[in-house]
């Protein structure tokens, strides 16, 4: 986490060691290219399965490499989240409250890995989200929908991908992957009071610790703005 002018950047953990393990990767696969030359023979089978190993550790480096250097930025006027895939931007005025993600099962409270962020209206993530990372969260969702049918919060038609128009409330229509998109932000708000969901893997630090962040932020926003 980096604090400046009063702006907080957020490094995802999926980010952290990328360089390192990239690097571990190939020095590795140099000593098996070395191994191999002298060893190819006597002990091919096992030659190959460690340079696939040390191909597969330079190919998750490098996934690690391609994220965002900040996935979240929180500033007292914006919350931004960046994604390989593109962003989104919403003002302060537009987010209605931001709470870990859990559902009561039983007696038992279950906590799922997600921040939660409930908006004051669904329209204002449809003209501040890049049409890339709506068609991406569509899919990166599933595991949530998977719950909310697995714990009946959800049915399963109602945990299909919806590709119909959507109408936001001036009467504009929205077509294709964020249609589908602003559906689902609506049955996933239904099942868990959310619209937005940021993953655990996203933060550098404890969703309790982003929740309490973020809150301090909308605070201060909405008490600049009254």
């Amino acid at each position: 986490m980096k604090k400046n002018n009063n702006i907080t950047k957020i490094k995802a953990v999926a980010r952290h060691h990328g360089l390192f393990i990239t690097l571990t990767g190939f020095i590795a696969l140099l000593i098996m290219a070395w191994l191999c030359s002298y060893y190819w023979q006597q002990a091919r089978f096992p030659l190959m399965f460690m340079v696939l190993a040390c191909l597969v550790t330079i190919f998750i480096g490098l996934l690690k490499l391609a994220e965002p250097p900040y996935s979240l930025i929180v500033a007292p006027e914006t919350l931004v989240f960046h994604h390989r895939h593109g962003r989104w931007q919403l003002n302060w005025q537009q987010i209605r409250n931001i709470h870990c993600v859990t559902n009561t099962v039983g007696i038992t409270r279950e906590e799922l890995n997600y921040v939660g962020i409930k908006l004051t209206s669904i329209d204002s993530i449809a003209n501040n989200i890049s049409l890339r990372l709506a068609n991406r969260m569509i899919h990166e969702q599933k595991p949530l929908i998977h719950y909310c049918i697995r714990h009946q919060l959800l049915t399963f038609e109602q945990g299909i991908i919806n590709f119909e128009p959507y109408i936001l409330k001036d009467g504009s229509v929205i077509k294709g992957p964020l249609a589908a998109f602003l559906h689902q932000s609506e049955v996933l708000h239904y099942a868990l009071g959310a619209h937005l969901f940021i993953a655990a893997n996203n933060l550098n630090s404890t969703i309790d610790d982003f929740v309490f962040l973020a809150n301090t932020y909308l605070a201060n926003a909405k008490e600049a703005y009254y």
